[in-house]
């Protein structure tokens, strides 16, 4: 189903939760996928589905060429962008990271 302009922005503003592997809850911001830009310490997630296909910041984009060409192959395929405010410092971002590629949003872990 292809939404409208106005049904996709309401969607991109709607919060989400997205378990990590480890069973933490994280409340994230959909962004638009025809409008995303990157901001600087954010960590993003970005899935086709319910599978993740990137986490992380533009600090793996730079530091990181094996992230990059993971980045551009995500998005090459997504449906969905996740916005994760706050895990900002390395230890914080890297834990966020490793949770997060291995999990799955709330709704689809719940229902059965």
């Amino acid at each position: 189903m292809v939404g409208t302009k106005e049904t996709m922005g309401e969607a991109a503003n709607r919060p989400v939760i997205w378990l990590g592997r480890s069973g933490r809850a994280y409340e994230m911001a959909s962004e638009n996928l025809a409008d995303f830009i990157m901001a600087l310490d954010t960590l993003y997630l970005i899935a086709k589905g319910r599978n993740v296909l990137w986490v992380g910041s533009t600090n793996e984009l730079i530091g990181d060429p094996s992230s990059r060409a993971r980045f551009r192959l995500a998005l090459g395929c997504a449906d969905r962008i996740f916005r994760l405010d706050g895990a900002s410092d390395d230890a914080g971002r890297l834990s966020a990271i490793w949770d997060l590629e291995g999990g799955a949003p709330e709704y689809e872990r719940t229902a059965a």
